[in-house]
């Protein structure tokens, strides 16, 4: 059944410890190699990603900066807009008062003139129409300058309404 073989078992020994040998020199030593190159590549990308997830986060916190500060300045220009607005409607609004004021008041100085020439006007035909009427009465024509005179002296007693 089963023997033990001593020469067997040394050989099978020292051809373990010499396979042993060639794998460490020609397969172990490169394999070690490449998983530790791969592992130091794998370090830097890590350290790289790092690098990059590090100056995203303070780019990201640079744009918030960055909109909070345009946000309030937008803010401050709108309420100067709105300011300057308000400025601009009350000078506006206070032009076209001045303007209102200043066209009635022209319209009453229109008015007390036209007022006045229609008073002088009606003056001179009611001293006309006088003058015009005694003759008829009187049946003869009168001195027209001295009749004048006299109408005009007792229109100027009248009371003026």
């Amino acid at each position: 059944m089963l023997e033990v073989n001593p020469g067997l078992i040394v050989w099978t020994i020292i051809t373990f410890v010499l396979l042993l040998l060639v794998l460490r020199k020609f397969a172990w030593g490169p394999l070690i190699e490449s998983l530790e190159r791969r592992e130091e590549h794998i370090r830097n990308s890590i350290e790289r990603a790092e690098q990059a997830r590090s100056e995203a986060e303070k780019m990201m916190e640079e744009n918030r900066r960055r909109l909070a500060s345009a946000e309030q300045e937008g803010q401050r220009i709108l309420t100067e807009s709105r300011a300057l607005a308000e400025k601009l409607k009350d000078e506006i609004v206070e032009k076209a008062n001045q303007q209102s004021r200043s066209m009635i008041e022209h319209a009453h100085h229109e008015i007390e003139r036209a007022k006045e020439a229609a008073l002088a006007a009606l003056r001179g035909e009611v001293a006309t129409l006088a003058i015009r009427v005694a003759e008829k009465i009187l049946d003869e024509t009168l001195d027209e300058k001295r009749h004048r005179k006299l109408i005009d002296s007792s229109l100027d007693t009248l009371p003026v309404n």
